[in-house]
């Protein structure tokens, strides 16, 4: 009966969530503000993978900026040749501007959609599948994991630096088109928009699916008593693994959507801070709940556009304190703090045991 109803709870939620995206944010936000909202989006998109690697599996991914970035430049790099097409040039604008007269090899693969459809989708969670490999079949884990993933992001956003034909420190941007849609038309803009909204609530979905089924309980168990389900005969690397893949699948959509919403992509928005700032949006949203990292990214983003337009240098600082502040004295995260509330109230809704069958037995 519980599972039914929490069933019956998932769907009306969803149902509302799509009504919210899909109907009253278009009716109610200018073009400018939905398209910020799509933004936003992206970056939940990438909470929501982090949720499930760290809050679920412990693993404190401070890289997620590399596999975002890595589905950002795929879809970039189609979008750059697609323009330089129909201009009937052989290479994108800054290229020419550059002297580069020939496509760079591992351009040539994205001129195809399909291609650039399957690299999105595949080579991020490739990626990740070997790193995961490589990190977790030597048990490497905690700190030493993090480090690891953030020095990966540093790297990352230092190689794009020093890449001319990937535009360097300013990256690529100035988007004509997308898939042979003008993206100067608002009515494309909103479609990019629900398609945003529309991956979002899908991949809430598998997570939430991941979540609560065995596989979900696995990686809990392995979060909290690695050694012990390694001694049932379980390989926690295995468990691990298909958790960071995931999460780095979920960031390569994010990635892909963020280019033709936004405009841009540039190693400032791969490297260590982007990274970061993904990882306390879930913190702070609360990183062991299915909606808290979306939330926490959501409202996270638009604290950030809202105050850095007023106080730009602030930002930086008030971001920070507010994460030592959840971190600190939160450690569940806004989410966490209803759920000890809702868990609270059914304690206190429990009856207290009787004595009296005692008492009858002692007379």
């Amino acid at each position: 009966m519980s599972e039914f109803i929490a069933k019956r709870g998932a769907l009306l939620g969803f149902a509302l969530a799509a009504i919210l995206l899909f109907a009253v944010a278009p009716a109610v936000l200018s073009d400018f503000r939905l398209n910020l909202l799509g933004k936003f989006i992206c970056y939940a998109i990438v909470a929501v993978g982090i949720g499930l690697a760290w809050g679920r599996g412990g693993m404190l991914t401070l890289g997620q900026g590399v596999f975002f970035g890595i589905g950002a430049y795929i879809m970039a790099m189609h979008l750059k040749i697609s323009d330089a097409d129909l201009r009937g040039d052989d290479v994108p604008d800054f290229m020419s501007i550059a002297g580069i007269r020939e496509l760079p090899s591992y351009w040539v693969p994205f001129t195809s959609p399909i291609t650039t459809i399957l690299g999105i989708l595949f080579v991020p969670a490739l990626v990740a599948l070997v790193l995961g490999l490589g990190v977790f079949k030597r048990r490497v884990k905690g700190a030493y994991f993090a480090i690891l993933s953030q020095a990966l992001a540093a790297a990352f956003a230092i190689l794009l630096i020093g890449q001319q034909t990937t535009g360097g420190s300013n990256g690529l941007n100035r988007f004509r088109t997308f898939f042979g849609f003008n993206l100067n038309d608002p009515a494309n803009k909103q479609m990019l928009f629900f398609i945003a909204a529309g991956v979002l609530l899908v991949v809430v979905a598998i997570t939430r699916q991941l979540m609560y089924s065995r596989y979900g309980e696995l990686l809990v168990a392995v979060r909290d008593q690695e050694e012990r389900v390694r001694f049932l005969g379980y390989d926690p690397a295995n468990v691990k693994i298909v958790a960071y893949v995931a999460a780095a699948f979920f960031a390569g959509l994010a990635g892909a959507l963020f280019v033709p919403i936004v405009g841009i992509i540039s190693p400032n928005d791969v490297g260590i801070v982007p990274s970061i700032a993904f990882l306390i949006g879930v913190a702070i949203g609360g990183r062991t709940t299915l909606l808290g990292p979306v939330l926490g990214a959501l409202g996270v983003a638009w604290a950030q556009t809202t105050l850095s337009e007023q106080f730009p240098s602030g930002w930086t600082y008030a971001q920070g304190l507010l994460f030592v502040v959840v971190v600190g004295f939160f450690p569940a995260g806004i989410a966490g703090l209803f759920a000890l509330r809702k868990r609270k109230k059914e304690a206190e809704a429990v009856p207290e045991p009787s004595d009296e069958p005692e008492k009858e037995l002692t007379r």
